[in-house]
């Protein structure tokens, strides 16, 4: 006898939906362990629909000096962060993008990437601890949840 798949909700569906829906996710990286670990799980997100990684570094520039700026110091800790973050991509064997973006705050320049690149999620890794009265969103984080294009995957490791 035949049976027939159970009937799905239309909310069950459309979440089903969303989640395949990964093509291109972006994950912002400072080349620290929470966020490596945020590729990681942007990977494992975008496993089943091969879905691109975006990843950036951005160079946070002084309002004192001009947005074009050499810091090639600064340019090549973000070099080295999106070459670490690209072989964790790889070992997924998923297609990474990698952008260094100039910005005068993160939060500005995360949400510039994710409008150029059009991705569908942005997966940012938090730091598991905080100290004293430190607040437990910082200026990136209230920028992002402000004015990103696209929904936000907060990912913080515990401590």
């Amino acid at each position: 006898m035949l049976h027939p798949p159970a009937q799905v909700q239309p909310a069950t569906a459309k979440a089903h939906y969303a989640v395949g829906a990964l093509k291109r996710i972006l994950v912002p990286t400072s080349g620290v362990t929470y966020a490596e670990k945020a590729i990681e799980l942007a990977c494992r997100l975008g496993a089943e629909q091969k879905a691109e990684i975006v990843l950036t570094y951005v160079l946070e520039i002084p309002r004192t000096l001009p947005l074009e700026a050499s810091i090639p110091e600064v340019e090549q800790e973000g070099n080295d962060a999106l070459k670490r973050g690209k072989e964790i991509v790889e070992l997924h064997q998923l297609v990474s993008i990698l952008r260094l973006e100039r910005a005068r705050e993160a939060g500005e320049g995360i949400v510039k990437v994710a409008k150029d690149n059009e991705v569908d999620v942005i997966v940012l890794g938090m730091r598991p601890t905080w100290h004293g009265g430190q607040n437990i969103w910082g200026r990136t984080t209230d920028i992002l949840l402000r004015k990103a294009p696209c929904e936000v995957i907060f990912d913080k490791l515990p401590e």
